[in-house]
């Protein structure tokens, strides 16, 4: 049952439009659930994942925000955003070039809050 809901929330992430790819990760770093559109070191995705919004927690609490909802990697060639999906998971997603971040994280909130519920 539990993969199944996990691959019913990677199917509803990949729906969204801009999503390249995406990951289901736990807080301590291990992919739950995945779709990947190309070759790369999953362990260390979601590894990494993990350790940039749990760092960016950090930040956020050191000076004093309310809460940390997302972080979001912009580089020349690749968009990232990484957001909280409760206590026990997070989610990350690649975007596509032509992908509007601002748009893609509107569309991941309620996503995520979902499965902080339901996991």
């Amino acid at each position: 049952m539990l993969k199944e809901k996990i691959s019913a929330f990677i199917e509803t992430i990949r729906s969204i439009n801009g999503v390249a790819a995406c990951a289901l990760v736990s807080r301590d770093g291990i992919i739950a659930g995945k779709h990947f559109d190309r070759d790369l070191n999953e362990p260390w995705f979601g590894a990494l994942s993990a350790t940039i919004l749990a760092s960016a927690e950090s930040v956020g609490s050191i000076i004093k925000m309310k809460s940390m909802e997302s972080i979001t990697i912009r580089a020349t060639d690749a968009t990232i955003v990484v957001i909280g999906a409760g206590e026990n998971f997070l989610i990350a997603v690649i975007l596509t070039s032509s992908a509007d971040p601002d748009a893609i994280h509107a569309a991941l909130l309620p996503i995520a809050k979902k499965i902080g519920e339901a996991m």
